[in-house]
Order: C-alpha cells, then structure tokens, then sequence
C-alpha cells in the first residue's frame, strides 16, 4: 500500500473512530490524535525552563511521545512530555525531554535547529491545513520561528523572516552540556507564544474562546550519536529519529490535518471535557478525496476529470460534489447546517448552505 493510500485508509478510521475516542478525552487507537485540555493559568508562569512554578503543578502532562509513524515503529528510548497552559497574553508551552547526553551547537537564530537534537512545535489555529506556525528550540535555546502558508507537499515555502513578536524561551539542563564525561538526566524548556503574534493568521479570536479547539502537535528530533576526543558526534549514516506527541503514521510534520487537538477551556479542572467536533466524518472524507487525487496525478497527467477515475469507494463518491475547475478542483460535502470544502492545495474551508 502506498503512503497515500495508507493516508486515506488511516484518515478515515481516525475520523470514524473519533467521537468515542474523545469523549473519553484522548486516544491513540485507530489512529485517532491526542487530544489535550489546555487549562487558564491560575498564577504567573515565570519563563526559566525549569516547570517548576506552582501554576505548572497544576497543569497535566501529556501523554509520553511516540515515534512520528505510530505503532509502526517502536516506541522511543527516551521519554518526552509536554504540559500546556494559556491566560489573556501567552499559550505556554513546558517540554520535559529525557537525555543521557545532552548536546547542541547551533547559536544563530533562524538556522536549521534540527540539525542538532530539537524540540519543535506546530499550530494551526483554524486547522483549515494553510498558514501554520512552526518554532523549533535546541539544549542552546537557540530558536527557530517560522511560517508556512501552506504545506510543502503543496507546493507551499517557508517564510523564515517571519519572528513570533514577543517570543520568550528559556531552557534547563539538568547536567552538563556538551560534555560526555558524565550521563545527563534531560533538558527541559519553556515556551511563552504571545496571542498578538499566532492571532497574525489564526482567522478567529485570540485568545480563544471557552471550548475552542486548535489543531498542536510535538516533535523531538534526536539524532545517534558517540564520542571522540571529549566531544558528541553524529553516527554517520544513521537518519534522525522523529518522536511526536499525536503520529502522523508518516515521517511528515507537515500534515495538519493529522495534528493533535488542544481546547481551551477556563473552567476548573474535571469540569471541562474534550468535546468532538461534529464537522469531523465531512472533513475525512474530503481529505480521502485530496489524497486520492493526489495518488491518481502521481500517473497521469493531472487531476482526474471524475472521481470516480480515482478509485474513490461508492460511500464516498455518494456524499461527494466534485468540480473541476481551471487548473484544479475542489470539492464538498454537507455537515449539518454547514458545506465543507477542500481545494487542490488541501486547504479546508466550511461555509453555510
């Protein structure tokens, strides 16, 4: 089976799968993503990279991170958590990632920072697929912000000058950095993302509102490594591995429909629930549509003149209206009182009908 294949089939188990998943408030089954109550801060949260304020005490933690292609790989060698909290400035963000040998080396802003080990996180805040928020972040606290106005699978380029205004970051180290003499317990960090700067693209209110739901997800990027002459190096020939707190079932961040699902709630804890999105079953199916178009132009000249050319199940080309149009084509479905729409760069809108 083709990854886009495997795609369609896992998007829509996730989606099928996905009310009585979140309703029992997170899940990993059936490739259903993570989903996580993000509670208002009760007091100040200092910026130092050590969770060690009473406000993060009362935060949860996540569940530990598995390898980005899910239960298709091993779970990962060293554990990786992450706890969220927001108020009227900040979503923050504390990342607790264990390591026997911490290392870093990148100093400059804006460089690939997964070129050495890394913390990486990403937002779509209208989860419609475009204009998303990456920020990734070393052991050095070295950052690097950036903004995608589509994925890259779509053709969509990174947009490095752009900075997250008012970022703060702090890191901890518990051990020595960049020294393999002695066996480190981890490095933590701290991320405080102000809402002036995601409210730049998130097309709806910032802060959120109660119950509002933002497509998140995690990675860590950690890379095999030895040493030689009182220094870490990296093992030559061996790929970095990807571990994520919600799998994307594929080595591909850049893949939000697949993220994780973070609502916002101000209430008490255990007096708020994640609450499933009814829109979900249309979005699935018109996500299997994006992908099998994407399989069919892989052989032919370019998109398919009818759906049905794709190999689109009956069930799917019932709920679906198809148009070709120019260059490309969207498609949409009903939901309710709504009419969900997907183009041919993935981009997902919902209108009324």
């Amino acid at each position: 089976m083709t990854k886009c294949l495997a795609l369609i089939f896992l998007t829509l188990v996730w989606w099928s799968a996905a009310g009585a998943q979140m309703r029992a408030g997170a899940g990993l089954e059936n490739g259903v993503p993570k989903a996580y109550l993000c509670h208002r801060a009760l007091e100040p949260v200092r910026i130092d990279g050590r969770l060690s304020d009473r406000a993060w005490r009362r935060a949860a933690w996540t569940d530990v991170f598995v390898d980005i292609e899910g239960s298709l790989k091993g779970a990962p060698r060293f554990a990786t958590r992450v706890k969220m909290l927001w108020d009227d400035g900040f979503l923050y963000i504390g990342a607790m990632l264990a390591e026997p040998h911490v290392w870093a080396t990148l100093t400059r802003r804006d460089t690939v920072i997964f070129y050495d080990n890394d913390f990486e996180v990403f937002i779509d805040p209208d989860g419609d697929n475009h204009e998303y928020y990456e920020l990734e972040l070393n052991a050095l606290n070295t950052v690097w912000d950036l903004f995608l106005p589509l994925p890259y699978r779509d053709g969509g380029k990174a947009v490095d000058a752009w900075d997250i205004a008012g970022l703060r970051t702090a890191v901890h180290v518990e051990g020595t950095l960049n020294d393999p003499r002695d066996t480190d317990r981890g490095w933590s960090a701290e991320i405080a993302l102000p809402w002036g700067a995601l409210g730049e693209h998130a097309h709806r209110p910032v802060p959120p509102g109660e119950g509002d739901q933002w497509r998140i997800n995690f990675s860590r990027v950690e890379w095999d490594i030895d040493a030689a002459e009182g220094k870490y190096r990296k093992v030559q020939g061996h790929p970095e591995n990807n571990w994520v707190w919600s799998p994307q079932w594929v080595i591909d961040m850049h893949r939000p429909e697949l993220w994780g699902i973070v609502q916002f709630t101000k209430k008490p804890a255990g007096r708020a629930r994640i609450i499933a999105d009814p829109s979900f079953p249309a979005r699935a199916v018109l996500m299997s549509v994006y992908y099998a178009q994407v399989e069919y132009r892989k052989s032919h000249d370019g998109w398919a003149a009818r759906l049905e050319e794709t190999g689109l199940g009956s069930g799917t080309l019932a709920r679906v209206r198809y148009t070709r149009q120019g260059q490309g084509w969207f498609a949409e479905t009903d939901a309710g009182n709504d009419v969900w729409r997907i183009w041919q760069d993935s981009r997902l809108e919902r209108g009324k009908r």
